[in-house]
């Protein structure tokens, strides 16, 4: 899915790309337009995206003449502090309106109704099984039976429900574009865990939070990064 961020604030649009990738990876950035003159030249010269996310008042002026150049053709999600357009927004392609500060929650939802209501680009197809080797055997394990996945030196790992841990053929950063990011978050450099597989969670020096992963009769540990503690806490919410 291609999407258009259309927003003045730079943070704002950091935010929300960071959390538009963690609610899907597969998502696309197609361009980002800090005021009504640089969406109109954004919107002129290229393929209009699957969505567009829209601030209501720009540095410019606000955004609705932009929306003659969309005309309807693609869904809108609106952004704002204020709540005083709402009635205006929804007279156009409006799938939602978020408040600003967006939280993991609403976006997630917004962009849930987007695919209800504007079934537009293609559903993101998550990995189901895996094929591993288990000694000269080989055996599917589902998605489901993985507790976390961890990388050690060149080699990757899941590790079952049971404890059970078996090499499989790719590295973590293939497995984050193939996982569910709703079940499965990336801890660190080295893990990959589910939700369901934290056992306990723990402030850490320096900001970071300590997790402890539990499956059958294995431990294991996962530190989170100070610049991942927030996206860590908007994954937990979604939950």
């Amino acid at each position: 899915m291609r999407i258009l961020i259309v927003e003045d604030e730079p943070l704002a649009v950091e935010r929300l790309s960071l959390l538009l990738h963690q609610f899907d990876p597969a998502i696309e950035i197609a361009g980002t337009a800090d005021s009504i003159e640089s969406a109109s030249q954004w919107l002129n010269t290229r393929p209009l995206p699957d969505l567009i996310f829209m601030d209501i008042e720009l540095g410019d002026g606000k955004c609705f003449p932009l929306l003659d150049l969309i005309q309807h053709r693609s869904p809108i999600i609106f952004t704002t502090a204020y709540d005083q357009f709402a009635l205006q927004a929804v007279q156009h392609l409006c799938i939602d309106y978020l408040l600003k500060p967006i939280s993991a929650v609403s976006l997630a939802k917004a962009m849930q109704k987007m695919k209800l209501l504007y079934n537009r680009g293609t559903e993101p197809r998550y990995k189901k099984k895996f094929l591993v080797r288990n000694g000269i055997r080989m055996q599917f394990v589902d998605i489901d039976d993985v507790s976390y996945f961890f990388a050690e030196g060149k080699n990757s790992f899941l590790v079952k429900n049971d404890g059970m841990r078996l090499p499989i053929e790719y590295t973590l950063e293939k497995l984050e574009t193939m996982l569910d990011p709703i079940q499965f978050f990336r801890f660190s450099r080295k893990i990959i865990g589910s939700i369901h597989a934290i056992k306990d969670i723990r402030m850490h020096e320096n900001s970071r939070l300590r997790i402890a992963l539990h499956a059958g009769n294995q431990n294991d540990e996962a530190i989170v990064s100070r610049e991942r503690v927030s996206l860590f806490k908007q994954w937990a919410e979604i939950q």
